[in-house]
């Protein structure tokens, strides 16, 4: 198992801690020693144990899309491939083109191609039927996670909300409309295609690598012990730490955030209202520290940080600024220079 290969195991278990899936149980089921995994020791996972890991993950979580949210929750810095690839382009297209070469340092149940035509271009997920015939769950799983973690992290490289022109693939009638929250796009249904297509306007735009340093500034931040980080198993606790690692792609919508806990929104909304605690006063919270954060940084302007926080204007989110500190972002930066 190479580095990539580890990252991603590890970005797994943590995403299924999240969830609260026992980790020695599903290690265990699965065949896989989680102690050496997490220490650093040599590891290695037959096809069988990835493919019995997600099965299992499934059925722990009672979540059959695991996988796309999965995607949906895992942030641009989780994977250092990615990290790479954005230091090394300019564009979306440089981008698209190095994560197409180096998708077998994650995975070899399939490859990925790009097809490009004057007004789209389309990423072909192209199966590896030995490959997929040994490992048939684990294919499904990563399939969805690779398509909503492509729309998803696009996002992010040029902060547009962007909504694929068409997707293809196989799946249920029941996943349809979730699968259509989460790509943005009503699925099409085909047996063998596996394909993702975008209007042909991003493939030029500039990747914002400024995004992705923030990103990292912000892990580093929950690392060594924002508000999100806690001991604590409690739903409050649970939301807080989503919000955070997921902020800088704004802040996540109550029905989003529902969706990736397999819980509706009313369900959510009742398991914090017993820890005397909304929704509403938890994004707030989080958009005061990040408000706080990046004004500290000195890097955006108070306009970039009311799009960031999910403000349609400006003067919004200077009232919530002053509400929360008892001046405005101005006066704040003042008092920070002074």
């Amino acid at each position: 198992m190479n580095d990539q290969q580890r990252q991603f195991i590890l970005a797994f278990m943590a995403y299924a801690a999240q969830r609260d899936l026992p980790l020695e149980k599903l290690c265990r089921i699965s065949g896989i020693d989680l102690e050496m995994l997490t220490s650093g020791g040599p590891v290695e996972i037959s096809r069988k144990q990835f493919n019995d890991l997600w099965l299992n993950a499934c059925h722990l979580s009672s979540d059959p899309l695991f996988g796309l949210h999965l995607g949906e929750s895992l942030q641009l810095a989780a994977l250092g491939i990615v990290g790479d690839i954005v230091k090394s382009s300019t564009t979306v297209g440089q981008g698209v083109e190095q994560a197409v070469a180096l998708t077998p340092l994650i995975t070899d149940l399939f490859s990925v191609v790009v097809e490009r035509d004057i007004d789209t271009f389309t990423l072909r997920f192209i199966p590896d039927d030995q490959h997929r015939a040994a490992s048939p769950f684990a294919f499904g799983q990563m399939i969805n996670f690779f398509f909503v973690f492509t729309v998803h992290e696009l996002d992010g490289l040029i902060l547009a909300h962007i909504r694929p022109q068409r997707v293809a693939m196989p799946f249920a009638e029941q996943t349809a409309r979730e699968l259509e929250r989460i790509l943005r796009c009503t699925p099409t249904h085909s047996e063998n295609s596996y394909a993702i297509t975008f209007d042909r306007k991003y493939w030029d735009m500039p990747i914002l690598t400024a995004n992705y340093a923030l990103q990292e500034s912000l892990l580093q931040k929950i690392n060594a012990g924002s508000p999100a980080k806690s001991a604590s198993n409690s739903w409050q606790d649970k939301v807080q730490q989503y919000l955070w690692k997921n902020a800088y792609l704004g802040i996540v919508p109550l029905e989003e955030m529902a969706a990736n806990f397999n819980v509706s929104p009313r369900s959510l909304q009742r398991k914090l209202k017993d820890e005397q605690v909304t929704y509403q006063e938890l994004a707030d919270d989080v958009r005061k520290s990040l408000a706080l954060h990046y004004l500290q940084t000195g890097g955006y302007y108070a306009k970039e940080i009311s799009y960031m926080l999910g403000y349609n204007e400006l003067s919004a989110f200077s009232r919530a600024f002053k509400r929360w500190t008892g001046t405005t972002p101005a006066g704040y930066r003042g008092i920070l220079n002074d």
